[in-house]
């Protein structure tokens, strides 16, 4: 399966905690189905953005996921989100604003201002994306930016 031209697999089962815990970060072919999605919508804002795109995680096995005190239910955990940074286009709010106009277009379940990155979430195969804008901060949960 080949994946788009900026990015790769590899990148986006990458886990420095489960690396530092020795907890497997294997997916099922499903899981890498989703994967290439979320690899594609990344390529197609790669392409706009004409700058790199910096992913700091994608997959998460339950453990790993647990590790880093991911939500129960987690995208992460069935390969249908990633976070990351554009270190180009500003700090994540920033990058959420830009990206803000597209939500729809790309079919986007959730995108999500977490203060250190941004995490775009994906709908599963066969649901309606809710296109969910919103902040995640120590405040908690505010929806739109």
């Amino acid at each position: 399966m080949t994946y788009p031209a900026h990015f790769s697999l590899e990148e986006f089962l990458h886990s420095d905690t489960g690396n530092s815990i020795g907890a497997s970060n294997h997916p099922s072919w499903e899981v890498v189905d989703n994967l290439r999605r979320v690899a594609d919508i990344m390529e197609n804002i790669r392409s706009g953005a004409g700058v790199p795109v910096i992913i700091s995680s994608g997959y998460r096995s339950p453990p790993v996921n647990a590790a880093v005190g991911g939500a129960e239910n987690s995208a992460h955990l069935y390969g249908l989100a990633c976070d990351f940074t554009i270190p180009d286009w500003g700090s994540p709010l920033d990058i959420c604003l830009k990206l803000e106009p597209y939500v729809a277009y790309l079919g986007i379940d959730q995108l999500i201002n977490e203060v250190s990155w941004v995490h775009l979430g994906l709908a599963a195969n066969g649901a309606i994306a809710r296109g969910e804008c919103m902040t995640i901060n120590e405040n908690g949960t505010c929806y739109g930016f």
